[in-house]
């Protein structure tokens, strides 16, 4: 198990720290903040994700500078 480039020792270690540090009172409030909060960047980040793809699979909306240049030369030139 790799998260985040932690493996299962430092989590266990990262884990007692904050067992210490909050209390078994608080670690549990704790972590459903935190997961509430990851949910949240992931969704965040999908909804990006979805908003890039739909960007650029859209056709452009205005004709490009080269078009433009050749539609207002007159006719014959």
């Amino acid at each position: 198990m790799n998260v985040f480039g932690v493996g299962l020792p430092e989590m266990a270690v990262i884990g007692a720290v904050a067992l210490l540090v909050f209390g078994p009172k608080r670690l549990p409030e704790l972590g459903k903040t935190l997961g509430k909060t990851l949910k949240g960047f992931q969704s965040a980040s999908k909804e990006f994700e979805r908003e890039i793809n739909k960007a650029m699979a859209e056709p452009e909306a205005l004709p490009s500078t080269e078009q433009q240049s050749n539609d207002e030369r007159p006719p014959g030139a």
